[in-house]
């Protein structure tokens, strides 16, 4: 059986989700090999001219897009935008953003743009899971407009099977120039119980596996071409705060600190 014809299950167990999970994660290691690597020659060619990832995500997504930017063991070169940003950085009441269905306006794209320093050979990395919430698919619409390219990580098969909410109808994964698929199912949660709801949603498991191998093609195509990664150190233990003070001296204001 496939994920999506398994029969449902009156009692799941620990072996059911172990399962799951490791299906998903296979899937994602069999078949987005290539398209990792694209996204991996994009970014690896853009840090050395002075570019960095810019990575953007909604509700769980960012779980991703915390996997890219701002974690012991990643890249420095890389900054997370958020609706949060709003309140964070803009200032904005944060009542406002409280709304769960927020991140379906598709004005909130530019307005957290406007709050970061961007430069023409920065790469954007877009999650979503549905790939059809205004603020993603806007954000997509508006910095290929500009002229940067967009890895989208989403899942295609629910993407396929909705109704974009942007107004242009697009969805992110059409939008994009590399799309990487996360292999979730429609809906994400893929252990189908008897009372007709599913558990055990696989996206933020595959988001973090696509997030570390792009990470570590991307440091390998930098070694590769004579450039040394710039890599946070665990601030947690005693050289990290000094290591990782020195290598955020060289972006700046561009990528920004994140709440603890």
């Amino acid at each position: 059986m496939t994920q999506n014809e398994a029969a449902p299950i009156d009692q799941p167990t620990l072996d059911d989700a172990v399962r799951v999970l490791r299906g998903a994660f296979e899937r994602v290691v069999e078949t987005q090999r290539d398209a990792i690597a694209a996204a991996a020659d994009l970014i690896a060619a853009a840090i050395p001219e002075g570019g960095i990832i810019q990575v953007f995500g909604t509700g769980h997504s960012r779980a991703l897009a915390m996997e890219i930017a701002g974690r012991a063991g990643g890249l420095v070169c890389a900054n997370m935008l958020a609706i949060k940003d709003l309140v964070f950085l803009g200032g904005e009441d944060p009542a406002s953003l409280l709304d769960p269905l927020a991140e379906r306006d598709p004005s909130l794209a530019a307005r957290v743009l406007a709050l970061h320093e961007i430069h023409p050979r920065d790469v954007f990395v877009i999650v979503s899971n549905s790939g059809g919430n205004g603020s993603v698919v806007e954000m997509a619409r508006l910095v290929k407009e500009r002229g940067h390219p967009v890895v989208a990580v989403t899942s295609l098969q629910h993407s396929r099977a909705i109704t974009s909410r942007h107004p242009s109808g697009l969805r992110l994964f059409e939008l994009a120039d590399i799309v990487i698929d996360n292999g979730a199912v429609r809906g994400d949660a893929e252990l189908e119980l008897s009372g007709g709801v599913s558990i055990c949603p696989t996206s933020s498991l595959t988001g973090a596996l696509i997030a570390q191998m792009l990470t570590v093609e991307v440091c390998g195509r930098l070694l590769a071409a004579g450039h040394q990664p710039p890599v946070y150190v665990s601030a947690n233990v005693p050289e990290g705060d000094a290591h990782n003070d020195r290598m955020r001296e060289r972006y700046g204001a561009r990528v920004t600190l994140s709440e603890p």
